[in-house]
């Protein structure tokens, strides 16, 4: 089976890998060798507690970075949330969520 794995890294350094099809699915590690390790074995322990179905197929396609500017939208003058200076990055997923994959 293949899952949809999510990584962040804490304010401590830690990587925090969440499996969004597996509600409650989540574990940490130091490195993202040893992630891999302990959310493979997340997955297997979750499948083996609660069963093979899952929430639904998650795809993910990218990571969006939005840049807002909070004093426009503090403003009690709000005129247009549209001349708001908002600016996007786009960044595609890298390989590190091909690893996690079991």
């Amino acid at each position: 089976m293949k899952f949809s794995v999510l990584v962040e890294r804490d304010e401590d350094g830690y990587y925090i890998a969440s499996v969004p099809e597996l509600p409650g699915c989540h574990t940490q590690a130091r490195t993202l060798d040893e992630l891999t390790d302990r959310v493979q074995e997340a997955i297997g322990l979750y499948l083996e507690s609660e069963g093979t179905k899952t929430e639904g197929k998650v795809e993910l396609v990218g990571v969006q970075f939005v840049e807002v500017n909070p004093r426009v939208w503090l403003s009690a003058e709000r005129s247009s949330v549209c001349s708001s200076p908002v600016r996007s990055h786009r960044l595609e997923l890298s390989s590190i969520f091909e690893r996690l994959v079991c």
